[in-house]
Formats: structure tokens, sequence, C-alpha cells
């Protein structure tokens, strides 16, 4: 048997105006052993997140990014598979935890196979897999990242250390949305002056989150007209929240596809929060993870 640990961060993409290219990597995270146990069949157990829902064997995210990353590197498939998760990671809840599976899986497949999957082609794989590269990028890498693809539709990132003033405060709902259900709300076409507005919010959002995390900049930086009010029907009360955070003063903003509420919390925002959420919603402050996802082989520990 051989046995691997992968622990992954939850992520925030879009920050308000960097839709589908911005991504943050926050402290809560996601844990899972996954050890080749040499006898046949997958075995899943799960504690937290998702323990009693989510699929037990081969339909298992996890499982399912560990075989296509065996596939991809020319190893054969194990025949038994075993897994333990510690999910922390609220699903369907615009955290990313889809990414973090598909990012575990594949890191776990590489590291048990000992395979040169470069990390390049880990991004490459965990993108195709989630059908975009924005929770995925800062899964992988920590910090806060921007991602692009290339002429050759290749998926790239840049990763931008964060100014150590940033503090994002997540507000979870107990109600949940697909990101297929929030992504088909988005029209197919924008109005030009929105697509500019939101290009000068967004290189805004960069220079306040790495030099300048001042309130008024980051009120200003994290303004969107490209997805936010189009998506807003489908969690009202979400949308209602950022409202009024950002009638106070909170920068806030709408975290991934929703219908968690992300913003950053300043030393003179910290108190307005609390203030305008309901009981039904539950309050993290958090940090931004430097890191990103993590390997270790336990007798390394």
């Amino acid at each position: 048997m051989r046995t691997v640990d992968i622990r992954v961060p939850a992520t925030s993409a879009n920050l308000g105006p960097g839709f589908d290219a911005l991504g943050l990597a926050l402290s809560l995270h996601d844990e899972v052993r996954a050890t080749l146990t040499g006898e046949r069949g997958v075995h899943v157990t799960v504690e937290g997140e998702g323990a009693g829902e989510v699929d037990s064997g081969e339909g298992h995210l996890v499982v399912k990014a560990m075989r296509k990353a065996f596939e991809r590197m020319g190893v054969p498939q194990p025949e038994g598979i075993r897994l333990h998760c510690r999910n922390r990671i609220p699903h369907a809840r615009g955290l990313g935890s889809s990414s973090a599976a598909v990012c575990a899986g594949i890191l776990a497949a590489r590291a048990l196979a000992d395979s040169e999957l470069s990390d390049d082609d880990v991004y490459a794989l965990a993108t195709e897999m989630e059908g975009h590269p924005d929770n995925v990028a800062p899964c992988l890498a920590g910090g806060l990242t921007i991602s692009w693809s290339d002429h050759d539709g290749l998926p790239r990132m840049v990763r931008l250390a964060p100014d150590q003033r940033v503090r994002p405060v997540v507000v979870v709902p107990s109600t949940r949305l697909s990101t297929e259900a929030a992504r088909g709300l988005l029209p197919k076409d924008v109005p030009h002056k929105d697509a500019s507005f939101n290009a000068g919010r967004a290189a805004l959002l960069i220079a306040a989150l790495t030099r300048r995390p001042e309130r008024e900049l980051l009120l200003a930086a994290t303004e969107d007209r490209l997805h936010q009010g189009y998506r807003a029907p489908a969690m009202r009360a979400s949308a209602d929240l950022v409202e009024r955070l950002r009638a106070v003063g909170v920068p806030a903003v709408v975290s991934g596809a929703g219908p968690t509420v992300l913003a950053f919390s300043t030393s003179d925002t910290q108190d307005l929060i609390a203030p305008e959420v309901g009981n039904d919603w539950h309050i993290q402050l958090m940090d931004v993870d430097p890191v990103g996802a993590n390997v270790q082989f336990p007798e390394t520990r």
C-alpha cells in the first residue's frame, strides 16, 4: 500500500470585477488521505461537509480526478483506492469546493504514481475538468492569482502576494446554488461601457489588494457590472446583503458564483459587518492562504 496526504484551500473567484480571471486562496482547507490498497474496489469515507451526501465510490469527484490524471499520465488504473476526506469547505456556496476536490485528486494521483507530470500539466488538467481556471489557480498556487488562456487555449496564471493587511471575511448562507445555474443567468453579450468599467475596476483591485488595501480604494475596486447583477435573482438574500454592506462602507462582493458573500475587512470596517448579517448566515474571518495545495507522504511528517 502507498498513501499520500493532500491539503487544499477554499478559494473565492471573481472578487467583484475580475470575472473568470481573479481568485484568492483562503485559510479554510479540505484534507484528503489517498491510499492505493492493492485490492479491488474503491472506498470513500467523508467527515464534515458532504458527509452522507456525496458518492462513496467511483462517482466521488476526487476519485474521478485521480482516474483522469492516471489516464493523462499513461499510468495503469489502480484497482484499489481508499480515500478519507475531511471536508471543511462548504459545498455549492461559491468557495471552490469542486476545484479543491479536482486539484486534490490530480495531485494525489501524481504523487502516488511518482509521475513527472508538470505543474503546468496539473493546472491544465484541473482547468479542463472545472471548465475555467479562476478557482483552480489560487487552489494550486495560493495567494492572489490572475488567470487567462493563451492563444493555444492553454491556461496560464500569475501569482501575487496580497498586502498582509488584507483580511477576507466570508459570510456563508445555509442555502446552496450550483455554479451551472448561476452561470446560466449571464447574457451572451454585455454593453461596451460595462466591459470598460470592469476593466478599470479589476486593475484598481490588483493595486488595492497588493499595495493599498484602504477602504475607499477597495470599495471602488470591487464594483462590478458584468455578472453580479444578472445573477441576483437566483440569490436575492446575497445580493441584498452585498448592497447593505456596501451602503455602510464595507467592500463586499459575491464569492464566485455565490451565494456566499466575501467582504474585505479593514481596521475601520471590522465592526460594521456583523450588524448587517442575520442569523441565517455564518461569519468567518480568514487569512489569505499563501501556499495553496500541499502534498505530503505520512511517513515524512
